[in-house]
């Protein structure tokens, strides 16, 4: 176990770094940021003095090493535009993601197994086809419309929640909703699967023979050991969701983390983007080594050695 962990460390370490490597050859390419930092009546002798402030002066090579120096620290530099440490305006930003992010998730996952534990109580064969439809048609509209449609009859017909910015609890209800019906789709979708799967299996078999009820063996049988790819895509969508779900917070200006790094790419903020895909990148690489450990909890077979 300590060694899969120190194997699993070891490659979460060189994805970070091989993801921040990319970005930061990557918003090169976005422009030069010194063009929209002065105004433009500004000289080519000031702009050449920014770029020398900067440090964008030097060539790439210099820059990518003095950036793994400071990156080792934690020291991503300061905003451009707001002058203020770059990782400290994306860790400001978390909690409206995380609390974003969790709303979303919970909502999804638990709506999800309710509706597909009564899909298989119930045996009409109508109706289950009708839930999957339906999931199917929400999975494919994007979510950037979706969140449009909720505006449009929540907040400008019905006028019943508010459509923009992080307050209370009613402001929390839009954005929530437009990410958690997308997870109910993908979670029913691979549940129904894995349940139908488990069914067909001799232990049920042997289960109905010993005379137990259908929703004991479905409880205390079926659904343990379909979790498994219900766990797998769970980590996965967890840590897409706390790395910042930029298109649901930017229709609903939601200020967490993903707004932030879609601001700082229009602005060319180079430190912000790059700490705010740092923050994502290790998010994910976390939550991805979690799932690997809870394999191990939720299916004895599994072991890691």
């Amino acid at each position: 176990m300590l060694r899969f962990i120190l194997r699993r460390l070891l490659q979460a370490a060189l994805t970070v770094l091989g993801v921040l490597t990319a970005t930061f050859f990557l918003v090169r390419l976005a422009g030069d940021p010194t063009v929209l930092l002065l105004p433009v009546e500004a000289s080519a002798g000031d702009i050449a003095a920014l770029r020398a402030e900067l440090g964008l002066d030097q060539s790439l090579a210099i820059q990518y090493a003095k950036f793994l120096e400071s990156a080792a620290t934690g020291n991503f530099g300061r905003s451009l535009r707001q002058d203020t440490p770059a990782l400290g305006l994306v860790l400001e930003r978390m909690p409206a993601t995380i609390e974003l992010a969790l709303s979303a998730f919970v909502a999804g996952l638990a709506l999800a197994f309710i509706t597909c534990i009564s899909m298989q109580l119930v045996p009409s064969a109508r109706i289950k086809a009708a839930i999957l439809w339906l999931a199917l048609v929400r999975q494919a509209i994007p979510v950037f419309l979706f969140g449009l449609l909720l505006i449009l009859v929540f907040s400008v017909w019905l006028r019943l929640l508010p459509s923009l910015g992080r307050g209370g609890w009613e402001h929390l209800i839009l954005p929530a909703l437009t990410l958690a019906t997308y997870e109910i789709a993908l979670y029913l979708r691979l549940f129904n699967a894995a349940l139908g799967e488990e069914q067909k299996q001799d232990y049920v078999r042997t289960a109905k023979a010993k005379g137990q009820t259908r929703i004991r063996i479905l409880i205390g049988h079926i659904v343990p050991n379909a979790l498994l790819p219900i766990v797998t895509i769970a980590g996965i969508n967890l840590g897409a969701l706390l790395g910042g779900a930029i298109v649901t917070e930017t229709v609903f200006a939601w200020p967490g983390v993903g707004r932030l790094i879609v601001q700082a790419v229009s602005q060319r903020d180079y430190p912000v983007i790059i700490a705010g895909v740092f923050v994502v990148s290790c998010t994910f690489v976390t939550l991805n080594l979690l799932v690997d450990l809870l394999y191990s909890v939720l299916d004895p077979r599994v072991r890691l050695g």
